[in-house]
């Protein structure tokens, strides 16, 4: 039971860390809406287990995210964890490098579909 607490510590602090004031739905939300006993179980092991894990350093497993995402053309994935990126201390300049690095290997398509992204987190954050 102590160890089901501490993993739902680690999400809920990993959540806030990653997502506090996100504007957009969230998958979470989505999945709640179906079953929230599953909701519950994916969270707790993607964000609490994770994402929470200390192997690679927040900002670091976020580039790592946010190029996968871009090479894979997941835009809506994408939006959050350029937002993520952002609040764990990331520089919009460090994640369009991440972008544009995935071009030799995805190609400038997916760079230009994530770069406009960027853009709209970027103003979103404005906004905020």
């Amino acid at each position: 039971m102590a160890e089901e607490k501490t993993v739902k510590q680690k999400t809920a602090e990993t959540a806030h860390a990653y997502f506090n004031d996100f504007p957009w739905d969230r998958p979470y939300d989505l999945w709640r809406s179906f079953d929230k006993d599953l909701a519950k179980d994916l969270s707790l092991f993607i964000t609490g287990q994770m994402y929470a894990r200390e192997k690679l350093p927040h900002p670091t497993r976020q580039l790592v995210a946010i190029s996968a995402l871009t090479a894979l053309e997941r835009t809506e994935e994408l939006r959050m964890h350029i937002w993520a990126g952002l609040n764990v201390g990331l520089d919009p300049e460090e994640i369009a490098e991440a972008i544009f690095q995935v071009a030799i290997y995805a190609g400038m398509p997916v760079v230009n579909q994530a770069l406009k992204v960027l853009r709209e987190v970027l103003d979103k954050k404005k906004e905020a």
